[in-house]
């Protein structure tokens, strides 16, 4: 199995391709405003992207998934709370930098999303992933969990040493830790996850030294 990132773009957002081997069908996991970073993790391996799964609607992870489908036909997914982040990536620009940065390229939105909710199963290119509805950073951030490879992309949810922000705009830190509690910590002690930034951990290690879930595992 086929499990690569890269860290693109200015907030370094990981960018992930699956797929159960090379030469096939992937699955994407969040696709930065850096198209040419995107589809470069693809050709590493000779893969096509059928599906592009968004943790949420933050332009760091949705920049470039309208330009990723127009290019490659892949059906992109979201949480419908979050589509007035994703469908309107110029007012996050603005709200973020005053304007764009040079570095965005086209943040065209996707011209169709396609849906899921907590719980949802989906059976893309060969892999069966199980949505987990995680509120807090955003209204509508998901996790997504691959039992059978003990895979949680978890993106800006849980950390190495850390969870999501929830001083932006509609995030609500109370909200975050119930969905921690609820979602990701009643997931088996050897899951691996995979973050929407920095390095891989494991939620055994994030069960011992993560000072934010302390509170949530005493």
């Amino acid at each position: 199995m086929i499990v690569d990132q890269d860290a693109l773009w200015l907030a370094g957002t990981n960018c992930y391709v699956v797929a159960l081997n090379g030469g096939g069908p992937a699955v994407v996991v969040d696709a930065p405003p850096d198209l040419e970073g995107v589809v470069g993790l693809l050709r590493k391996h000779d893969l096509a992207a059928t599906a592009l799964l968004l943790t949420h609607g933050h332009i760091d992870h949705t920049g470039s998934s309208g330009g990723l489908a127009r290019s490659t036909g892949a059906a992109v997914y979201l949480h419908r709370d979050d589509d007035f982040l994703c469908l309107d990536p110029m007012s996050q620009m603005r709200s973020l930098f005053g304007g764009m940065p040079p570095e965005a390229g086209d943040l065209a939105p996707p011209e169709t999303l396609e849906r899921f909710t907590d719980g949802s199963m989906l059976e893309l290119a060969g892999l069966s992933v199980e949505v987990r509805h995680t509120p807090g950073h955003t209204p509508g951030h998901c996790c997504f969990y691959l039992e059978s490879e003990g895979l949680l992309l978890s993106g800006d949810q849980l950390f190495a040493g850390s969870v999501g922000r929830t001083d932006f705009p509609y995030g609500n830190h109370d909200q975050l830790m119930a969905s921690m509690e609820a979602k990701v910590l009643t997931l088996p002690d050897d899951t691996e996850v995979l973050p929407g930034h920095g390095p891989r951990t494991t939620l055994a290690a994030e069960r011992r030294t993560n000072p934010f879930l302390a509170e949530l595992l005493q």
